[in-house]
């Protein structure tokens, strides 16, 4: 996958996160969750965007390094989400899996570029 797919994904996981916010309950704990949820969402997005800007190798890893806690935070507020009865497991299971996935990726890229620093 480039560079421009991955900023694609990441934009899509963003949008999609943001409808599930949007879609949640008038609940005060729902609000929160709403909000946090679509703040780590975006914040995927923006910072691979940062990323790909990166003045260097050692930038580029602090940067994907956001990218991957983002990921993983948004994938924790989506189970908290499930977890409260707040939407169906069935309506959150590709978007937590996708959210899985980028971690995953970002975290093997972070491999990749520490790899290259050694050598």
């Amino acid at each position: 996958m480039d560079e421009n797919e991955f900023k694609a994904r990441t934009r899509n996981f963003a949008k999609r996160v943001a409808r599930v916010g949007d879609s949640l309950p008038g609940k005060r704990s729902a609000d929160v969750i709403a909000r946090q949820v679509i703040r780590s969402g975006f914040s995927v997005s923006s910072n691979y965007r940062a990323a790909c800007r990166a003045k260097s190798t050692r930038d580029m890893i602090s940067k994907l390094s956001i990218v991957e806690e983002e990921a993983d935070e948004t994938v924790d507020w989506l189970e908290m989400i499930v977890e409260l009865d707040l939407m169906p497991p069935d309506d959150l299971h590709a978007l937590i899996k996708e959210g899985n996935e980028l971690v995953a990726m970002t975290v093997a890229s972070i491999r990749t570029l520490r790899r290259k620093l050694r050598e």
